[in-house]
């Protein structure tokens, strides 16, 4: 089995792995229930109206179950077996073997958070977005979804312990930048750049689908910018590692801010670099991320030429 698909068309390659995805995801998910079923003290019946009300304690750890349960049964076990069948080593292949670069590490740590003016920016211009008239009913449930999303996201960001800040880092920070990573970089940025012959547009639809996946419509453009940014530090570095180190220093940098600050900062964080008064920080932003990300280019093309001189 293993390597069975590798001289296949690309796109054919695209939708079996999609049907990989939904496979494994729904039987994991549906074990998961089932597990969780006795442990959390729930009826079958009794799941639509959790789901709905995140305001108790007990329901919200069963959420968090299952946003556990989805970043390993949508994308990190389907990512390894979809590797399984289309190469000959797995780990080569999602581009694990590739060693990361101490001081592009770094350099990952100042792109992600030199990258906040300029994502806070265009999230507020795609909040500010409206469609036509004629699509009002459209736009009204986009924004029922995106306050729906906020609402789970703000409840999950709810810590009250050390404990609960750890689960959260593993939860939001670790779990969704390795498996999102593999999937999206690992998995579909490859496959459309052999399918476009163009990396360009490898990463863009690769991107596209990223940040569509997370079905929030007026979070997409800055999502979009996340995508593409992963993307040529994957392309450029040709490890894994490093887009899954800018997507959980992102992710991470979130939980924790609203750990230690809650309220108190986290509106001066969202709109850093968006608001008026910050417009001069998204100027020196642009430059500062421009800077580093020709440092991590030219770092990770040297780290490259030393190697094949070897």
């Amino acid at each position: 089995m293993r390597n069975v698909l590798n001289q296949s068309h690309p796109f054919s390659k695209f939708i079996f792995a999609l049907f990989i995805i939904l496979s494994v995801f729904l039987l994991i998910f549906l074990v998961g229930i089932i597990v969780a079923l006795p442990i959390f003290h729930i009826r079958l019946a009794e799941l639509p109206q959790i789901i709905s009300n995140i305001e108790s304690p007990g329901n919200l750890s069963f959420l968090k179950y299952l946003q556990t349960l989805q970043s390993v049964g949508l994308f990190i076990i389907p990512s390894f077996i979809i590797a399984f069948l289309f190469s000959n080593n797995s780990f080569s292949y999602l581009k694990f073997t590739s060693k990361a670069n101490g001081t592009s590490l770094i350099l990952i740590v100042f792109i992600m958070f030199c990258s906040v003016p300029i994502i806070n920016f265009f999230a507020m211009w795609n909040a500010d977005m409206h469609l036509p008239g004629f699509l009002k009913d459209v736009e009204l449930w986009m924004r029922e979804k995106e306050s729906s999303a906020q609402q789970i996201t703000e409840a999950f960001l709810e810590m009250n312990s050390i404990q609960t800040l750890f689960f959260n880092i593993f939860m939001i920070g670790v779990l969704p930048a390795i498996g999102e990573e593999l999937i999206f970089r690992g998995i579909f940025q490859r496959l459309f750049t052999e399918w476009t012959k163009n990396i360009h547009w490898g990463i863009l639809i690769a991107a596209i689908l990223f940040s569509g996946m997370h079905m929030q419509f007026y979070g997409f453009v800055p999502r979009l910018l996340l995508g593409i940014l992963f993307g040529y530090l994957f392309y450029w570095s040709g490890s894994i590692w490093f887009p899954i180190a800018g997507h959980f220093v992102n992710n991470t940098t979130a939980v924790v801010f609203y750990y230690f600050y809650a309220d108190k900062v986290a509106e001066q964080i969202d709109s850093f670099g968006a608001s008026e008064g910050t417009y001069y920080y998204l100027v020196i932003s642009l430059i500062l991320l421009t800077a580093l990300l020709w440092s991590f280019y030219k770092n990770e093309t040297r780290g490259r030429m030393l190697k094949a001189d070897k």
